[in-house]
């Protein structure tokens, strides 16, 4: 390589001598940047979205130096371009698709760093977006109530032109989540139904009110209408007793605490009432009369039916 540069023309020798300088100058520039950042900011995501930033700038930087002195030996530019272009279409379909949709995501802006989304069959908060692919921080999957996996997810920026996304946090920021109670038929449902309403309501009146400024504010972007933010609690018949829902509003992070809470509250409270008894799948036995066994032909009276 350096007898090739040592017999190249002058004018070749510069503009490699030029190209080489300005990627050497644009990461030093770019070292010493990320540093001062780091040593600034304390915020982690300012100061991530600082050094995505300053990431993002030299590589255009890098860019325009490197091709810079190289474009004007081009004679016909447009032709070079458009058979460049055509053959790296064809070569690079998928990491172009990706590129695409990095530049989406900077635009439009479906989701951000620190977002809960769920795309496709993942789920998780995002932790990472880079050119070529986003990373998420997996929850759900064999753990229960959107908690943490502890796995990492590198998912290509393709997918958000394949599949749908749910995003935790934009929007109205918060979401509706329930808890169905199991009470036998002998018990005193109106008093449990009173009960949960009490527990649904001793944490969430707050985050009602709070809830509904967010509302008021996603309304503006979004067409999105809630008549009743506050708690409340759904009767329904279920073939082993009376089925009691607690629908409430939580931040999507604290969907287990909260549930947590509730159920602690609510063990307590039954616990103290007589006639307030949880159901479970049992089985009933039926024995018919010993009178209507003996007159029942071929059925002698030690049988007996069930159903």
């Amino acid at each position: 390589m350096f007898q090739l540069l040592l017999n190249a023309t002058p004018s070749l020798q510069e503009k490699l001598l030029a190209s080489s300088l300005g990627m050497v100058l644009v990461l030093i520039l770019r070292l010493m940047t990320i540093r001062l950042v780091n040593a600034q900011i304390d915020d982690p995501r300012l100061r991530y979205n600082w050094r995505k930033s300053i990431s993002y700038g030299s590589i255009v930087i890098s860019l325009i130096l490197v091709v810079g002195p190289w474009l004007p030996t081009i004679s016909n530019l447009s032709t070079f371009l458009g058979i460049t272009t055509a053959g790296l279409t064809v070569a690079l379909k998928e990491p172009i698709v990706d590129f695409v949709g990095w530049i989406f995501l900077l635009w439009r802006q479906p989701f951000q760093v620190g977002d809960r989304i769920e795309i496709g069959d993942h789920s998780g908060d995002v932790i990472d977006l880079r050119m070529f692919q986003f990373t998420l921080m997996e929850i759900g999957n064999w753990v229960g109530a959107d908690q943490s996996t502890g796995r990492v997810i590198h998912v290509p920026n393709s997918k958000v032109f394949q599949d749908a996304i749910a995003n935790y946090s934009k929007g109205f920021q918060y979401i509706w989540n329930e808890i169905p109670v199991l009470i036998t038929f002998e018990s005193n449902w109106e008093k449990a139904k009173s009960i949960l309403t009490t527990i649904a309501n001793e944490h969430t009146e707050q985050l009602s009110e709070v809830a509904q400024k967010r509302v008021e504010q996603a309304a503006k972007k979004y067409l999105i209408f809630y008549s009743k933010l506050t708690p409340i609690v759904y009767t329904s018949v279920h073939e082993s007793g009376v089925l009691l829902t607690t629908r409430y509003l939580c931040e999507p992070r604290r969907r287990r605490s909260t549930e947590q809470e509730k159920w602690e509250a609510i063990l307590k409270a039954f616990a103290k009432e007589k006639d307030i008894q949880f159901a479970y799948p049992t089985q009933r036995f039926y024995a018919a009369p010993q009178t209507a066994l003996k007159s029942s032909a071929g059925i002698g009276p030690d049988v007996v039916r069930f159903s």
